[in-house]
């Protein structure tokens, strides 16, 4: 009970210096964030919003058969990463293939900055839907919200959801070059025999650390470690980065970190 009790004092005074440090009631800006915590974060005058959406990029989908203005919706929910010395954004691109968030096709665009705030586009995404093994999890919702982590030997792993509108999925890719990618299919797939295949989950986040100054995949007692989940935040470990099982109670439900 005391252990519970200093750890809820412990993120409490850290809250309150958050907001003391950032909020309108101080006017010094001294970063009273903790060790293990980034920041603190500004917004940059006059670059905002740095990709937005446009009607002038067309993509010939493969599975429509047609010219699709592929990031005319919506632009969101971006990964950020570096390669070759640039900063590489993977965002998420709605058509306007329905109404309302979640009815329409999301694909991955692909841009590029060296000063994180000026970005050039690719024209067409480097990641969607397609006629492949990922069609019938992954159409027509598409390929929503990257995350992305890379390892010591340049292999990049995005976790995304694979929304086919009836179940989104936590799903693994990976490539070398931020454009060419290998999809895995569903990250729980193979655990527990496929009991977690058809539960609703996404936003996975992997465990990293910095070496030397980059920022890589690390492992935790021999395995990698993801946190994962919305409304709750879950975990998952892993040997490969391909296949993931989902940290468990006694009865074998998911064990909720918090929520």
């Amino acid at each position: 009970m005391n252990n519970m009790k200093s750890t809820f004092l412990f993120l409490l005074a850290t809250t309150m210096m958050t907001c003391t440090a950032y909020g309108q009631s101080s006017n010094h800006k001294e970063n009273k964030l903790p060790d293990w915590a980034f920041g603190g974060f500004e917004r940059p005058k006059n670059v905002n919003p740095v990709i937005s959406p446009i009607e002038n990029t067309k993509f010939y989908c493969p599975l429509t058969k047609d010219s699709i203005a592929w990031e005319s919706n919506d632009t969101f929910n971006p990964a950020a990463t570096l390669y070759n010395g640039e900063i590489v954004v993977l965002y998420r691109a709605e058509d306007k293939s329905g109404v309302g968030i979640g009815h329409r096709t999301s694909r991955l665009g692909y841009a590029t900055s060296t000063d994180g705030t000026h970005f050039q586009r690719e024209k067409t995404p480097v990641f969607y839907p397609d006629n492949d093994s990922q069609k019938e999890l992954e159409w027509p919702g598409g390929c929503e919200d990257p995350r992305i982590a890379v390892t010591d030997d340049g292999l990049y792993v995005m976790m995304y959801t694979q929304w086919n509108r009836h179940v989104p999925r936590l799903a693994v890719a990976t490539s070398r070059n931020l454009k060419d990618w290998t999809k895995h299919g569903p990250a729980f797939a193979k655990a527990f025999d496929g009991k977690f295949f058809n539960l609703g989950c996404k936003s996975g986040s992997i465990l990293t650390e910095v070496v030397k100054g980059k920022q890589i995949i690390k492992k935790i007692n021999g395995k990698y470690f993801m946190y994962w989940g919305e409304e709750h935040v879950f975990a998952a470990t892993s040997d490969d980065l391909i296949h993931w099982t989902p940290i468990v109670n006694i009865d074998g439900s998911l064990k909720k970190l918090f929520s």
